[in-house]
């Protein structure tokens, strides 16, 4: 391929790893791109997902990924089986970014949007030199394809043959049933401690979208709150410390304190095991 032909196609590479950026794990992945192109633009979505924690890096993925530009490339590592068997794999979503992860359920959010798959060929497609390291394929497969990709000198597919099937998480769907909604937490807004559901504001509205709506979070089986609370558009519409169910970023319910960190204040997590049940106060 001649360079007039790279530059027409290059794309951003964008990283995501639950490594930290403590020691010289992404360092060396961007090292490894910019060895297959020095023109590249690397960005990063994060590094801090927490540690093996697939559950929060897929939906960090899902969060973000529609606010890049169609043909961006995604390297994304949350690999807690890195060097087993599961797979290697490249994802091609409809709007033509391309996502390139383990197959461990990263793409579980993304499965609706995913046009067509293909297991990446380590023994074609892997950094020269590599081939003794099992346990750093971020540096060693997927930073190396990835660059390929974004950098145009490698077609989709080409990267191996197409994969029927992905791994996915068990996430149950958000629902109202009997003027009861149901969700899981996915994610916490970490910095701040708010606590987001997957709950749509189409389902909320629904059920009249009430000022007032009784919440309950619950580990398991087990309450760990439950409050009735006012549904507003913004933090400062109670007072500081107060606790609020409001419609986050994403356009699903999620619930806060105003300037406090509510997932701290009353310990409360996200994942498999975290759900919420709100419905309207009135009905109580």
């Amino acid at each position: 391929m001649h360079l007039g032909e790279i530059l027409t196609t290059r794309q951003a590479l964008v990283l995501m790893t639950d490594f930290g950026v403590r020691d010289g794990a992404v360092a060396a992945m961007k090292g490894v791109a910019l060895h297959v192109d020095s023109g590249l633009s690397i960005l990063d979505l994060t590094h801090e997902v927490k540690p093996f924690d697939v559950w929060e890096g897929a939906y960090r993925l899902f969060q973000t990924h529609s606010y890049w530009r169609d043909g961006t490339v995604f390297v994304v590592v949350v690999d807690p089986g890195v060097g087993t068997s599961r797979k290697s794999l490249a994802a091609k979503l409809h709007g033509g970014q391309i996502i390139v992860c383990p197959d461990n359920g990263l793409l579980t959010w993304l499965e609706p949007q995913i046009e067509s798959v293909r297991e990446i060929n380590e023994t074609l497609h892997r950094l020269p030199g590599s081939s003794e390291s099992y346990t750093f394929l971020g540096r060693d497969l997927y930073a190396f394809v990835g660059a390929k990709l974004a950098s145009g000198q490698l077609a989709f597919e080409d990267i191996g043959e197409v994969l029927p099937s992905i791994q996915k998480l068990e996430i149950p769907p958000a629902q109202l049933e009997n003027g009861v909604l149901r969700g899981v937490i996915p994610v916490l807004d970490i910095n701040f401690g708010n606590v987001w559901t997957n709950i749509p504001k189409a389902l909320l509205e629904q059920l009249g979208s009430p000022d007032l709506v009784q919440v309950e979070i619950l580990e398991g089986t087990t309450s760990r709150y439950e409050a009735t609370l006012p549904l507003v558009h913004s933090f400062g519409a109670v007072e500081r410390g107060q606790p609020l169910l409001y419609v986050n970023s994403l356009l699903h319910l999620a619930i806060a304190s105003n300037c406090e960190n509510f997932a701290q204040k009353f310990g409360i997590s996200s994942g498999a095991a975290w759900s919420v049940r709100l419905q309207p106060a009135s009905t109580m």
